[in-house]
């Protein structure tokens, strides 16, 4: 087996440690959505680091995890209306990911735009929210 499939295995490994604390935090609830009482997927928020970090992840239901990393399959509307909510999160993947996700759509819909406007956010936040892949 290849370098790459290792280490690829090994972060899959080390990610899933880190479910019972996810789970823990999140209240076994969709960090984004907060919905429940379906299948959770970590979510790592860009750029990773070397090895996978609490602070750095986060517990979203399949349809959020869809949407979030996966560009090209997002739908913008209504639905994301509760990430302006999410914004004020104090966990700041949270907040990065709502930013990531009202950019994405604030020019089809007024309120991410309005709520673009009016979030504020700490230097190191908002720099990571820049840093989008």
């Amino acid at each position: 087996m290849g370098k790459g499939y290792e280490a690829n295995q090994l972060r899959l490994s080390n990610l899933a440690l880190l479910g019972k604390d996810l789970a823990r935090r999140a209240r076994s609830k969709c960090e984004l959505c907060e919905t429940g009482g379906v299948k959770m997927l970590t979510y790592e928020v860009t750029p990773v680091a070397g090895e996978p970090d609490l602070d750095k992840c986060l517990l979203l239901c399949s349809d959020c995890f869809e949407q979030v990393s996966e560009t090209r399959r997002f739908k913008a509307g209504e639905h994301w209306r509760f990430l302006a909510q999410v914004l004020w999160s104090e966990l700041p993947a949270v907040q990065v990911v709502a930013v990531r996700m009202l950019k994405r759509q604030q020019d089809s819909q007024q309120w991410a735009a309005s709520a673009l406007e009016q979030v504020w956010l700490e230097p190191e936040v908002e720099a990571w929210a820049g840093q989008d892949d």
